[in-house]
């Protein structure tokens, strides 16, 4: 496609803003660790809620659900939309504990919560592990998006796309550390959520689809819309919807959706004001991720079917694509190649705001592990606050530069990388929900939990085909999901019981500085909390974002009746809540 001159006035004030404000930001940036990687933990909650949004707002996002609807239908969205029952319980019960704890990365409660050299082995070992190894391949499948896009939509080469993308992103997040991330975030999130209705306006106005009433009366949408699975196709219902909300989203550790909180939601939580604004920030967040976000991309995913049925017709329609990138998830930046000259700028600005706002994020995020939780801990303990931040600095480009070998050489599809991530934790969720209420997880559990879970991952994916895992209700992903759950469940359960839990002296300290309230009835100091107001929060903050999700797709669907039985149960759950925390 050709870009015409008002399209590049357009990506080009876009990107002079996002200098502008990597700029001013590199002014107090440079000042100390936490001004770079904390932004000197005086951060409002509608700053943090918003840069959170956008930093999931990222450019395979699309992708990834388009591949999802393309392959499953609409219900296939539960493998992340059961992940809102992971974020309410870290808005209600664990944003005001990360916020307590005073840390400046969440692997640095592992020496606050443990002792002894197992905890500072696991404190350095996942620095590095998910600093660096999980962290690039996160980045990488967002740079593989953006190849995807640049590829269909203008036929750059994918060398090209990623050495372009690295030196932008690269430069911006280094010079203006976690301030200019989030306040870049707060202007890309605007742009990007804008380019995505557009483009779902688009999609369904071609003549192919009719509109609304065409798309959804489509004869090859049949089985596509439902939002929640046939009740009458058990596998799907099992896979697709039971496991998810049942296992997947207190078992697994996903990056964004840690239980408990963690990765770069913590990073964020960590820089707010107060607990106030920590639990602000993530409330926010959850409600813009799940429900306010997902149907535009779905509506150009439903319409992709009926324009590109299948991978044949993509791959006849763009000739040039690579084997390696043609899956199903290509079907969106397909479907951008449908837009008019003018919007075009628009849109292609609002994919590299949702690329360069996850992708800064992660770079700042890893920096702080590689810094903070290696390099301080490990390698230089007494380098000042200036090398501290150059630190940062060298860190982030190394990890673009990572990331963007991984797009070119390995990952082939967003779900792919998907599926190694959850596989790679599953199981050990667990562990980070207890650890702040149960005194006998200790330092060993943790490590014996991670080291199972990858692991296991490892052997399911490489040595155990889908034949051997073929069930009558599970899909084989879903049986290795299981197995992996079950497996590290156990295993670290046993740990935590026959081996010797921490010394009291740092269960005192850690009870004492964090006060969990709860679980600690043996030790003075625990604090207070009121756990049944908490739990009731978190099942009715579900309940009211869940209503507000089929709300909007009821609308969609032109059932006005359900839409406003499920406005009221969202008003009432906001009502509740509000009442509860004001008490």
């Amino acid at each position: 496609m050709t870009l015409s001159l008002f399209d590049w006035l357009v990506i080009g004030a876009f990107f002079l803003v996002v200098l502008i404000i990597g700029l001013i930001a590199s002014k107090s940036a440079g000042k100390s660790s936490l001004e770079y990687f904390l932004g000197g933990k005086s951060m409002p909650w509608w700053l943090l809620g918003v840069s959170m949004v956008a930093t999931t707002f990222s450019a395979d996002t699309p992708n990834l659900v388009t591949g999802f609807v393309r392959e499953g239908g609409i219900a296939k969205n539960w493998a992340w939309w059961s992940f809102l029952i992971t974020g309410m319980v870290t808005v209600f019960i664990y944003a005001r504990l990360w916020r307590r704890s005073g840390v400046l990365t969440d692997l640095e409660f592992y020496e606050l919560r443990y002792g002894g050299k197992a905890a500072t082995f696991l404190r350095g070992f996942r620095a590095l592990y998910l600093g660096v190894f999980f962290n690039c391949l996160i980045m990488g499948s967002v740079t593989l998006a953006a190849i995807k896009i640049s590829s269909i939509l203008f036929g750059i080469e994918p060398i090209y796309t990623v050495l372009i993308a690295s030196v932008v992103v690269a430069a911006y997040s280094a010079l203006g550390g976690i301030k200019g991330v989030i306040w870049t975030d707060f202007f890309q999130f605007g742009i990007a959520l804008l380019g995505a209705i557009y483009a779902a306006y688009v999609a369904v106005s071609q003549p192919q689809v009719g509109g609304l009433k065409g798309l959804l009366a489509h004869e090859s949408l049949e089985g596509k819309l439902d939002i929640i699975p046939d009740l009458n196709n058990t596998s799907l219902m099992v896979s697709m919807f039971i496991i998810p909300l049942a296992v997947q989203w207190w078992s697994v550790w996903y990056p964004g959706a840690e239980p408990g909180g963690g990765g770069y939601i913590a990073q964020r939580m960590l820089a707010a004001k107060n607990e106030k604004h920590a639990v602000g920030a993530t409330l926010f967040f959850n409600f813009a991720h799940y429900a306010l976000r997902p149907w535009p991309w779905i509506l150009v995913a439903l319409a992709s079917i009926i324009l590109f049925p299948d991978l044949d017709s993509i791959q006849r329609a763009f000739p040039n694509i690579s084997e390696q990138y043609l899956g199903d998830d290509i079907a969106y930046p397909v479907m951008l190649t449908l837009l008019s000259p003018g919007w075009l700028g628009l849109v292609v600005a609002s994919l590299i705001a949702a690329y360069m706002s996850t992708i800064s994020t992660h770079l700042n995020w890893g920096s702080s592990y590689v810094v903070n939780d290696f390099y301080k801990r490990f390698i230089k303990p007494e380098a000042s606050e200036k090398e501290l931040v150059k630190m940062g600095r060298i860190s982030t480009v190394l990890l673009m530069a990572i990331a963007g070998a991984l797009a070119l050489t390995i990952l082939e599809n967003a779900s792919q990388a998907f599926n190694i991530l959850l596989l790679s934790g599953a199981g050990t969720g667990a562990i980070f929900l207890f650890r702040w209420f149960w005194w006998r997880i200790n330092a060993v559990t943790e490590i014996v939990g991670m080291i199972l879970a990858t692991t296991n991952a490892l052997v399911l994916v490489l040595a155990v085909p889908d034949s051997m895992l073929t069930h009558s209700i599970f899909d084989p992903f879903t049986m290795r999901l299981l197995i992996a759950t079950a497996i590290t469940t156990l295993v670290w359960v046993i740990t935590a019981l026959i081996t010797k839990p921490e010394s009291e002296e740092k269960l005192n300290a850690f009870v004492s500085h964090v006060k969990p309230g709860i679980g600690w009835k043996r030790f003075e100091n625990r604090g207070s909390s009121n756990l049944t107001s908490s739990i009731l929060s978190v099942f009715v903050g579900t309940i009211g974002v869940y209503a507000a999700l089929f709300a909007i797709g009821s609308l969609i669907y032109g059932s006005f009746l359900t839409a406003a039985s499920m406005i009221a149960l969202f008003g009432i759950s906001v009502y509740l809540i509000i009442r509860w925390w004001k008490d």
